[in-house]
């Protein structure tokens, strides 16, 4: 079931998100120096801004959405509930949020998540580097209604 994100989602939702990302880069987790405490401060400040929608399996988020208007900030899924159809689920409901236009970036060294947005339609536009402290090499996806 795909939710509304609420304050009680925090913490579960804070931590699988810290997992999915050292699952999906953990060269950069380290290299970076990424910490719980801070990316949990992160999320409540910074994450959790966004429009935020959950994947709850059971009574417990599994997977969250962040979007902005046309933009999806974040769309992670715990790690140990990968490939069940829960990341693309979120990704349906962003498209009857909006369903014209979509757009993200990403890390190009994310091995998990490009794969996954190439298969549901996203198209590479842009090459780039993301801004401070990461810089890392990035890439703009867009997926247009045809």
């Amino acid at each position: 079931m795909i939710r509304p994100y609420c304050d009680e989602d925090f913490e579960t939702v804070a931590t699988f998100w810290f997992e999915a990302v050292q699952a999906a880069e953990p060269e950069l987790v380290q290299r970076m120096g990424y910490e719980f405490q801070g990316a949990r401060e992160y999320f409540k400040t910074v994450v959790a801004e966004n429009q935020m929608w959950v994947y709850e399996l059971d009574g417990v988020p599994v997977g969250f959405l962040g979007i902005q208007g046309e933009y999806i900030d974040r769309l992670y899924v715990n790690p140990n509930f990968h490939r069940r159809g829960i990341g693309r689920a979120l990704l349906d409901h962003a498209h009857t949020l909006s369903p014209q236009h979509l757009w993200l970036k990403t890390d190009q060294a994310n091995k998990m998540s490009r794969p996954f947005y190439e298969k549901n339609g996203f198209v590479a536009t842009v090459f780039g580097v993301s801004p401070p402290p990461e810089s890392e090499p990035d890439v703009e996806y867009h997926w247009r209604r045809e």
